[in-house]
């Protein structure tokens, strides 16, 4: 009798009261009220950077890129990646993402500045849709090409390929819409991809209506989704290469107002279509577990077709003919060293640039370069620290009588850190 009390007691000790018991487990796993099981993946990121460049910030902040941009100019943003000379606060990225229920995914990007912040991304995801299909919608970095729907801390270097920057700005075409893929059942990965946007983004599209105030010229704001994108995407490996390539296609309108609604002085707008086509193209050949080498380019070409709409000083309103034809593309081959180290050089190059008013050419300035070399340094993979080597040759600015190249040489070093539940950089 007495050893099977002692029995008793030592099972109600180990299964009660012996740290980890199955009281406790059951206090810990069974409640319904544990919070625990309700947080979601969160990380931040944080990005500096010192800057050296041979040009003062003041006419940094005044280049542009004739032709791509024009009519308007939409220099450099002060705030922009590595935009001063000496310390940049590039950017503090707060992500939080989690399964909602069995049907959808819920992500979000909080882009943080000292004095701001603001949405980057917030959009769900289904996870059971039938057939291979996905949908997306929300707020989102859209699928045109490789790099426009990455973060920065994604890139292998400092700052956005030239092209990307010249046809979609410093941010990237980021819009509010619906996206819909399908996963075709092959051998291979293929998977084709529609998205239909509101398609704000100014450097290509844009929404605002405008008017002039002394005539009768009035164009209504576009209402509605204003941009469409298509693309297919695929990925096989041979041997120890991993290929992946896509084809993209962006369409919409591009209305834009720049001082030409104002009551008194000069002002221009553009109403026209616009088309853009871009191919893409990453090779990774890994040498072992941890060693590799990266090739990685995209070609982009754009084509605007519309009215372009002037007011001069002695406020006359002229309204030619607006053709843009433009396109660039960017090459770089990127090399992990091993655990520590990786090397990268990058070529950019804006080709074409044709733009004609009332079938008139306006002789703007092509095969604009841009030459780039990194080294970067990772203690792990939490962090990092980059030296980039950048000659611009790409920028200009007006002049009397045309356009005044401007070139400029700038080192950046740059300090990515990250904390928190990060998920893995897709391929």
């Amino acid at each position: 009798m007495k050893l099977k009390k002692t029995c008793l007691s030592a099972l109600f000790l180990l299964l009660f009261l012996w740290p980890g018991g199955l009281l406790r487990a059951q206090s810990r796993e069974g409640s319904a009220f544990d919070q625990s099981k309700f947080v979601p993946d969160i990380a931040f990121i944080l990005d500096g950077s010192g800057v050296a460049r041979d040009m003062a910030d003041q006419k940094y902040f005044s280049l542009t890129i004739p032709g791509f941009s024009y009519p308007f100019l939409n220099q450099p943003s002060s705030s922009g990646l590595n935009a001063h000379r000496g310390m940049n606060f590039n950017y503090g990225e707060l992500s939080l993402y989690s399964v909602v229920d069995p049907y959808f995914d819920l992500f979000a990007v909080i882009d943080l500045a000292p004095e701001s912040a603001g949405l980057e991304e917030a959009y769900f995801t289904t996870r059971k849709l039938p057939y291979g299909f996905k949908i997306k919608a929300g707020k989102f970095l859209a699928s045109f090409g490789r790099v426009n729907e990455q973060h920065e801390h994604y890139w292998d270097f400092a700052n956005r390929p030239l092209i990307a920057t010249a046809l979609f700005g410093e941010d990237g075409l980021n819009e509010i819409g619906a996206q819909v893929t399908w996963v075709a059942p092959t051998s291979f990965f293929l998977v084709f991809g529609a998205e239909v946007l509101n398609g704000v983004n100014e450097q290509s599209f844009g929404t605002t209506g405008f008017s002039d105030p002394r005539s009768s010229i009035v164009i209504d704001a576009v209402q509605g989704p204003n941009l469409y994108i298509g693309f297919i995407r695929s990925s096989f490996d041979i041997e120890d290469a991993s290929i992946l390539f896509g084809i993209s296609n962006a369409m919409g309108t591009a209305r834009n107002d720049q001082g030409f609604s104002s009551i008194g002085g000069t002002g221009e707008a553009v109403n026209a279509n616009t088309d853009i086509v871009g191919g893409d193209l990453t090779v990774k050949y890994s040498l072992d577990a941890v060693r590799f080498v990266s090739f990685q380019g995209e070609y982009m070409y754009r084509v605007m077709n519309g009215t372009e709409y002037t007011r001069d000083s002695l406020s006359v309103v002229s309204s030619p003919g607006l053709d843009k034809h433009n396109s660039g593309f960017y090459t770089q081959v990127a090399a992990k060293l091993d655990q520590l180290w990786e090397i990268g050089v990058r070529c950019d190059l804006l080709m074409q640039n044709d733009v004609s008013l009332g079938g008139v050419d306006q002789h703007m300035p092509s095969n604009l370069p841009r030459y780039s070399a990194m080294i970067e340094y990772n203690p792990t993979e939490f962090s990092r620290i980059r030296l980039q080597f950048d000659r611009d040759e790409s920028r200009y600015v007006q002049a009397s009588g045309g356009w005044s190249r401007q070139p400029y040489t700038q080192i950046i070093l740059q300090a990515n850190l990250t904390i928190g539940a990060h998920g893995a950089h897709a391929f």
